[in-house]
């Protein structure tokens, strides 16, 4: 079986490029980690990037045990992970065969994160969303396309038609 990781910022395009694969690919599942609930889990980014962002403060058991039942199982050819660390958190990256990152402009994952999550948002809502964002969410954002991007095999072009993308992926996804 083939363990694919697709990371990306926030509404970067992870979780509509896994669903997608795995809607055309036999034999195939997906976790995603926003599904879970870890031990360890961040609740201060600004301050977790200035003390070095380090991935392994997270408890990923839950993940790695759904990952090992999935192996055990042998229904599958390919499980893709909707996760953010590619290779750097020692709990998974063992089981990684392949990591893809979509390279999403900032202000194109706001916007996307925006129009998904702020439907029915008063405006008032929306300009605290923004501030909190620039006062310490973009860090955390920026310091994820630093450090995860350059820690995966392939990098995809985030800005590119949806359609291209799942393409791309799916064209990586059955080479790795």
């Amino acid at each position: 079986m083939k363990i694919i990781a697709f990371g990306a910022v926030t509404a970067g395009g992870k979780t509509t490029v896994v669903n997608a694969i795995k809607d055309r690919l036999p034999r195939t599942v997906s976790l995603h980690f926003d599904d879970y609930s870890f031990d360890g889990e961040v609740e201060d980014f600004s301050k977790w990037v200035s003390e070095g962002a380090d991935v392994n403060v997270w408890d990923l058991s839950p993940l790695k045990a759904d990952i090992e039942r999935i192996i055990r199982s042998g229904e599958y050819e390919y499980l893709l992970l909707d996760y953010p660390f590619a290779y750097q958190h020692q709990m998974i990256k063992g089981y990684l065969n392949c990591c893809i990152f979509i390279d999403t402009p900032l202000d194109i994952a706001m916007a996307r994160r925006v129009l998904r999550d702020m439907k029915g948002a008063a405006a008032d809502e929306i300009r605290n969303e923004m501030n909190i964002y620039l006062k310490c969410a973009r860090t955390a954002y920026v310091q994820m396309q630093k450090d995860h991007l350059s820690a995966s095999d392939y990098v995809i072009d985030g800005a590119k038609e949806l359609e291209d993308i799942i393409s791309e992926a799916m064209e990586i996804v059955l080479r790795c």
